[in-house]
């Protein structure tokens, strides 16, 4: 089964939707515009029911398939944008400055809603799909707060599903992995306190800025040489800040980072050794450092029966080949992983890349594929009516 046709009619719609989200972006639960525009599309669908409120933005909507009771399943997209000045030139680029779709949750959200569309039309499933439009996954953890309220004890269903476009995957390809798909995350910060002093009479002071450079040269050492070799996990130091001008050593320097793994086992080791690391060195230079572990989302892992499910269906939509086990997980974070944690379930990549020079996700300078729209649309679609089949 190719592209669906009553999803491919509405194609130049769903473009129109996704570019209107696109220049009117909204961060972590301040999607106000988004999930009015959300909530009024699937009333007008002809959703059986439309709630509204969950984790502050996040919207639901129910459809009953014509084949009577049955079992039920959930369908996620998340809707907001990031803290990043677009650089696009487009048209359609941000209207709001500071903010833009620089993720394709806009593309997210709208291939959700054109599958919804069709799926309130056609209802050719038994039992209930629950559209879900999540708030908050780039910082907030709005999955989790929706977990939180009960959203599954108000929605009751069998299974949860997820999708991400992906740039560096052919357009119209799906990438689909068993277990482990998104790592683990936390934000680290280490404080390193010293004593100031002019900088031609360092030995008046003692220089936090170089006990910050042996700690950022110190972190790598946790991965490289007590992670077992075989295990994955990353540490890295992303912003330096401290001091005010050229010649004089600060009282404080600051280090901020990430860190991100797949097992418990490794997040606990990165986090001992961290502070161990940080406040070890500061000691050992006669400085102090305060160092925090802030841990952020779980690990993503797909249930098995859930991902064959998955790929059933990207195979109905796209074809055998290119349908295609991921080559390796990535390090990158979801927080889809807090519903995957509460409810089978699984994740599934979209292939989004026109090409190996196109923007990846998180840039000043990308856009969404709008050419995929029909394509994840018609994979939920398909997705649904696999999984509750009528009869």
């Amino acid at each position: 089964m190719p592209i669906l046709n009553r999803i491919a009619d509405f194609h130049a719609e769903m473009t129109a939707w996704r570019r209107d989200f696109h220049a009117h972006p909204e961060i972590a639960f301040e999607e106000v515009r988004t999930s009015g525009i959300v909530a009024e599309k699937l009333r007008e669908f002809g959703c059986d029911e439309v709630i509204t409120g969950i984790a502050k933005t996040g919207v639901v909507g129910v459809i009953h398939g014509q084949g009577g009771p049955g079992r039920a399943i959930g369908l996620r997209a998340d809707m907001d944008a990031l803290p990043i000045q677009e650089q696009t030139g487009l048209p359609h680029a941000s209207a709001v400055p500071g903010k833009m779709h620089a993720c394709g949750h806009d593309g997210h959200t709208t291939m959700l809603l054109g599958a919804a569309k069709y799926l309130a039309e056609t209802r050719n499933f038994a039992g209930t799909v629950y559209v879900i439009f999540q708030p908050a996954e780039e910082a907030g953890g709005g999955g989790n707060v929706m977990v939180q309220e009960g959203l599954f004890e108000r929605f009751p269903m069998e299974r949860v599903f997820g999708m991400h476009n992906w740039p560096g995957a052919p357009e119209g390809s799906f990438w689909w992995r068993e277990g482990p798909i998104m790592a683990a995350t936390a934000q680290i910060e280490i404080v390193v306190t010293g004593k100031g002093a002019h900088g031609a009479m360092p030995h008046q002071g003692n220089d936090p800025v170089v006990v910050a450079a042996q700690i950022v040269t110190a972190l790598q050492s946790i991965v490289a040489r007590n992670v077992e070799p075989a295990e994955s996990g990353v540490i890295t130091i992303g912003r330096i800040q401290g001091g005010d001008t050229w010649n004089v050593i600060p009282e404080q320097v600051t280090l901020f980072g990430t860190a991100r793994w797949f097992k418990p086992e490794i997040g606990d080791l990165l986090e001992r050794r961290f502070l161990e690391i940080a406040t070890g060195i500061a000691t050992a230079f006669g400085a102090t450092a305060k160092a925090v572990f802030d841990r952020g989302y779980p690990a993503t892992i797909n249930e098995p029966v859930s991902t064959a499910l998955t790929v059933e269906a990207a195979r109905a939509i796209a074809g055998e080949a290119k349908v295609q086990e991921m080559p390796k997980p990535t390090m990158g974070g979801e927080d889809f992983s807090f519903m995957l944690n509460a409810k089978d379930g699984s994740y599934i990549m979209l292939g989004a890349g026109r090409g190996p020079a196109d923007p990846q996700v998180h840039h000043p300078k990308y856009d969404f594929n709008d050419a995929v729209l029909p394509i994840g649309a018609s994979y939920w679609a398909r997705l649904a009516e696999g999984v509750l089949a009528k009869g």
